[in-house]
């Protein structure tokens, strides 16, 4: 069984595609046999009469996947909500046991497995779950990753808390640059004041669209020996 690990956001639009991304393409360069999931993606366009999960593809590509796009993305939707509602909008029921099930599949081939969630920790995944039940329900370390602005300290320490009150194992905070450094003084005090609290295992810098990716650092790949 390969050993998982649950990737996070404090809020929506704080880069954890573009993180889980940074890490699959590490792993894989490291030799690292890694699979990736995106349980469930809302907000996708049609093609060719199929709906497309933009963040799933991406994540495939990025950990050179052969793996079917049904098992990385079991649950794809077009309304840009939440899982529960687009899935109430489109008369589908999510089912926690079809993402346990293709997450096995998986497991079964790989050594590590990247499970991006939809959100925040909390995001209902039905009537009766959250993404925090996802990541329970597949015994996955979880990575939180918080957009580096006003407000992060709170929202990082509060998935933290969120996530040990359900007996979560919290692998660490990733500060994350989503967009160019403005004139937001938190900048500079996001990440030693998170740190006084919890762990902070790297800060990732704005990348525009025609720059190279970032490395990330030796702390944040060491979780995954």
């Amino acid at each position: 069984m390969a050993r998982a690990f649950f990737i996070t956001g404090t809020d929506t639009n704080v880069g954890k595609t573009f993180v889980s991304i940074l890490i699959a393409r590490a792993l894989k360069a490291r030799g690292i046999d890694v699979g990736v999931m995106k349980p469930v993606e809302t907000g996708c366009a049609e093609a060719g009469g199929s709906l497309v999960p933009t963040d799933a593809l991406a994540l495939k590509k990025a950990a050179g996947s052969d793996d079917p796009l049904d098992l990385i993305n079991p649950y794809r939707f077009s309304h840009p909500l939440s899982p529960n509602v687009a899935a109430r909008l489109s008369g589908v029921e999510t089912d926690l046991n079809r993402i346990e099930s293709a997450f096995k599949t998986l497991s079964a081939v790989h050594e590590i497995i990247l499970v991006e969630g939809a959100g925040g920790l909390l995001v209902p995944l039905n009537g009766d779950y959250t993404m925090a039940d996802v990541a329970i329900r597949l015994s996955a370390r979880l990575l939180i990753v918080a957009a580096s602005k006003l407000g992060a300290i709170n929202h990082a320490l509060l998935t933290v808390e969120c996530a040990k009150s359900r007996g979560i194992d919290v692998a660490g905070v990733i500060l994350n640059h989503p967009a160019p450094r403005s004139g937001d003084a938190s900048i500079k005090y996001n990440r030693s004041e998170i740190e006084r609290y919890a762990t902070v295992l790297a800060e990732v810098p704005y990348t525009a669209p025609n720059e190279a990716l970032p490395e990330l650092p030796e702390a944040l790949l060491k979780v995954f020996k």
